[in-house]
């Protein structure tokens, strides 16, 4: 964790305010995706953000990551506000606070399990041997401790979204945004997915923002949020069922 994430005095690893998004639709229409959206994430918090396939779930998490550009207001990390920052100034600031989990692990296929999690780490420059010892730990904490050396092809759908999971963690990022990362699981390798994710989340302290549409994941988080009408609604988890469209 990086010295100045350290200090005392630290302001929220996200802050969202007034976000809006609009796309021009094939028509020349206006598409209005988020409308004036306010959103803050505490450290180690953890929330779901839900709703239907298309009511901008993926672009809100594009924009709160620094991936995307809110047509109006601001996003702040770690108190930075990212529409002050150059394009250089933003890479480094996602690659130094934000992790990334998407349905697809997007592993690299010619290098290990163990390389795939050392990877953020030599792109940072640490040295060999401690992202070497870093990735060891991550994947030991997700249960993949004999399958350091397989390649993806040789891991399964849940084992190869766990070594997702750890190398988004690697360069232990304030935040960990993740776009249904069981999507394309069964409910079994799902559960095991999510105990690997929020035992690292919160061994770690990190805060979580996930997209969802499985009502197992949404109810282990701190918060309950539905995406409706471009506005962030609280959920209560009591009476949550069914996700899906």
């Amino acid at each position: 964790m990086t010295e100045e994430w350290s200090a005392a005095a630290t302001p929220p690893p996200i802050v969202a305010e007034g976000v809006e998004r609009v796309f021009r639709g094939a028509t020349g229409n206006d598409i209005h995706v988020l409308r004036g959206l306010d959103l803050t994430v505490a450290r180690g918090e953890t929330i779901a953000v839900v709703g239907p396939s298309g009511s901008g779930k993926s672009t809100l998490l594009h924009i709160l990551g620094g991936l995307d550009v809110p047509t109006a207001g601001r996003v702040a990390l770690g108190g930075q506000d990212l529409s002050a920052l150059a394009d250089a100034e933003l890479a480094a600031l996602r690659n130094r606070f934000v992790g990334f989990v998407f349905q697809f692990h997007h592993l690299l296929r010619d290098f290990t399990a163990l390389e795939n999690v050392m990877m953020p780490l030599w792109i940072a420059g640490v040295e060999e041997s401690r992202a070497e010892a870093r990735a060891r730990t991550l994947l030991e904490q997700v249960g993949l401790g004999e399958r350091l050396h397989h390649r993806p092809s040789k891991l399964s759908g849940g084992e190869q979204q766990r070594v997702a999971a750890a190398r988004a963690l690697a360069a232990e990022p304030p935040v960990l945004l993740a776009d249904e990362p069981s999507g394309n699981l069964d409910i079994d390798t799902s559960e095991r997915l999510h105990e690997a994710l929020f035992e690292l989340v919160r061994s770690h302290g990190t805060a979580l923002v996930v997209v969802t549409h499985n009502p197992s994941l949404a109810r282990r988080t701190d918060r309950i949020l539905s995406l409706e009408g471009g506005i962030l609604c609280p959920v209560d988890r009591a009476g949550l069922r069914d996700l899906r469209d």
